[in-house]
């Protein structure tokens, strides 16, 4: 589980094919012992398993693997070396909750269809895929590249969202711009609540 709270933002410095999966290699902040092996760390919203840590001086290098169900489900597939990754790490019992709850698990992809920005704050427009956008709601939560965010309005399969200066600057929405591809978990409670409705209605 995670909060959707970034603590740090890594790199992507190697990748690797493996017929229809990836090893990837990203650099980060975290110490290395502080994490362990096995640990499930939150790379643009897509939890993922650390297999090996190599400390640095003044970085960790940690590598995950990625499936062809993750790459075909997120925008895993897209990553090079060089790109910047929102990165946070599990919540721990009597951690802050700042955010809302993220599993990590990645529903679909969503489209920057605009950027608009003012006195540091930016307002975006994002297109939902069709069977996801009924998960989403005014004043609800989301999760978009690993980031908490709240909905500011909905229209159709598009909604909105603020960025405040912090965000764009500590997290790699400060570089996203319009036509920029982003992984989407909609909010946990609204898709058991739908699911709920579909079943009333169908009799269950």
């Amino acid at each position: 589980m995670f909060t959707g709270i970034i603590t740090d933002v890594g790199e992507i410095v190697a990748v690797e094919e493996k017929g229809s999966a990836r090893h990837l290699t990203v650099a980060c902040s975290y110490p290395a012992d502080s994490l362990p092996l096995g640990a499930s760390v939150c790379h643009m919203g897509v939890c993922l398993t650390v297999t090996s840590l190599q400390p640095g001086s003044n970085h960790t290098l940690i590598t995950i693997d990625a499936s062809g169900e993750t790459l075909a489900r997120t925008t895993l597939g897209d990553w090079r070396a060089g790109r910047k990754v929102n990165l946070e790490r599990a919540l721990r019992i009597g951690d802050e909750l700042g955010g809302h709850i993220v599993t990590g698990h990645v529903d679909g992809v969503a489209e920057i269809v605009s950027r608009d920005d003012r006195d540091g704050t930016a307002w975006f427009v994002f297109r939902a895929p069709r069977e996801l956008a009924k998960y989403i709601a005014e004043k609800g939560s989301v999760a978009l590249d690993g980031t908490s965010l709240t909905v500011n309005g909905v229209k159709d399969d598009t909604f909105t969202v603020t960025m405040i200066p912090h965000t764009l600057a500590v997290t790699t929405w400060g570089e996203a711009k319009a036509g920029d591809r982003v992984n989407l978990e909609v909010d946990m409670m609204a898709r058991y609540s739908a699911r709920l409705a579909e079943a009333k209605a169908e009799g269950y």
